[in-house]
């Protein structure tokens, strides 16, 4: 069954969601900003890789977030494909959501493996998603209460999120937005709909 998702994600606070998503065929719009229109999305295998890639109608990544100063209500701006991954494949405990693959820009925080910075640059995420009415796009990050100890990845950021940082080569180049990741990985990979960020 193909599943039409709305993308919503809060972080404390932080608005990461995306407007109305369709399956085929996909048309431009001009009433979503260029960056984030997308009219083509793809997985192809070369070699031993998988590559992600999505085609927009104007420049991929030139939208960004203007800086808060502050972590909570400050934005985060992704390219988002939902999977069939399973939250245990990508080192979470089993069965806690969504699997997707995100690329993401927020400029108020960093969010990088064994501390490093990324606040100044696009970059891969895997997230697990739960639903959630009170996100206008009715899903959400999946958050890790305080004093639990869920399994975590070894490339999670030390945020209280099911989110990993893995260092998956990233591409934004003129309307393109491309994500290698090894076949390993993705055994049994099968793709819900494309769906985007879209600010506003």
């Amino acid at each position: 069954m193909t599943k039409h998702l709305l993308a919503g994600v809060f972080i404390d606070g932080i608005p990461f969601c995306a407007g109305s998503v369709v399956a085929h065929p996909i048309t431009a719009s001009e009433a979503v900003k260029a960056s984030f229109d997308i009219i083509e999305t793809s997985i192809a295998t070369k070699g031993d890789t998988a590559i992600f890639s999505t085609r927009v109608r104007g420049e991929a990544g030139t939208e960004k977030p203007a800086a808060t100063g502050k972590f909570v209500g400050s934005e985060v701006y992704a390219y988002v494909w939902p999977t069939s991954l399973n939250s245990g494949d990508i080192g979470f405990d089993k069965d806690q959501g969504i699997v997707a693959l995100a690329v993401t820009f927020h400029p108020d925080f960093d969010d990088g493996a064994n501390g490093k910075k990324n606040r100044d640059a696009w970059h891969p995420h895997w997230v697990v998603f739960n639903e959630d009415k009170a996100c206008r796009g009715g899903l959400k990050v999946r958050d890790i209460p305080e004093g639990t100890k869920p399994k975590l990845p070894a490339t999670w950021p030390n945020v209280p999120l099911l989110i990993d940082r893995p260092d998956y080569p990233t591409m934004l180049k003129s309307d393109l937005v491309e994500v290698s990741i090894p076949l390993s990985f993705l055994g049994g990979l099968a793709l819900l709909p494309m769906m985007a960020s879209r600010p506003g």
